[in-house]
């Protein structure tokens, strides 16, 4: 793996890494399992790079965020997650069906939709920092450089903006399909009591995760087909929340991470 980052004199630095053998063992080759064992990795993975590139632009080469403190990271804002997107659903949905009085399959629904609008409302706000909008012009120039490749264009900034901002395998998606799919197997299983309701909720969150990961495999490999385009459409749209047009400097550092990644694979497959 390769990460570009521009450097407080606006000079580009690469950071270079094998990835992780995880990704070449036998768990990346387990369905369902597999999605776990690599969501946590690039989890991991992600965290850590962002503290890369922010000790970069401090010049703190000291405070690197690794082992023990890396993994507390990731279980603390995993269990923030859980807590916004799955218990929170649930209990607002368990008062609006008593104030309602709607019956439980309905609530189950509405459950879904309030999920839907928190992941929406959260993307949306946290879109307006000045930080995060930046993040997410990075997201778009990774996006436009991927696309750039994969349609066999020069990799030059003024070449690689003309492509398009979505992409089909964007890790966005993930989020998305989370959703839907929890909407349909909680409606499936039926009322509940809110402590267990709740309770099944968290534990069923890897499993959601696991089920997301082969979905996305599936459509990832079928893109040909007219279904698997149509079904993709609402997780492109949703891109348009995580994703910023970016500048052309911004294209420069994608770009050079790209070259930097395909060059030490190049190396290592011949």
């Amino acid at each position: 793996m390769a990460v570009a980052m521009r450097r407080p004199d606006k000079e580009i630095e690469i950071h270079q890494e094998s990835l992780s053998p995880i990704y070449s063992s036998r768990w990346a080759r387990i369905p369902f399992l597999r999605g776990l064992v690599l969501l946590w990795d690039a989890l991991s993975l992600g965290t850590r790079v962002l503290t890369i590139s922010a000790n970069l632009q401090g010049e703190d080469q000291e405070e690197q965020l690794e082992g023990a403190a890396l993994t507390l990271t990731i279980l603390a804002s995993l269990a923030a997650s859980v807590l916004l997107f799955f218990v929170a659903p649930a209990g607002i949905s368990q008062w609006l069906e008593n104030l309602l009085t709607v019956g439980p399959g309905w609530g189950n629904i509405l459950e879904g939709i309030i999920r839907l609008s928190i992941l929406i409302g959260y993307l949306l706000l946290i879109g307006r920092m000045e930080d995060i909008q930046r993040v997410f012009g990075y997201h778009g120039a990774e996006h436009k450089t991927i696309n750039a490749f994969e349609a066999g264009a020069e990799l030059k900034p003024e070449v690689v903006e003309k492509f398009p901002i979505e992409h089909p395998r964007c890790g966005t998606a993930f989020l998305l399909t989370v959703v839907v799919l929890s909407i349909v197997i909680f409606t499936l299983i039926g009322p509940m009591p809110i402590l267990q309701r709740i309770a099944l909720r968290i534990l069923l969150v890897p499993f959601l995760a696991s089920i997301a990961y082969e979905y996305l495999r599936w459509t990832a490999r079928n893109l040909d087909s007219r279904i698997v385009q149509m079904l993709i459409i609402p997780n492109l749209a949703l891109q348009r929340l995580t994703t910023r047009p970016p500048d052309r400097k911004m294209l420069e550092v994608s770009i050079a991470a790209f070259n930097a990644m395909r060059s030490e694979e190049e190396l290592l497959t011949t």
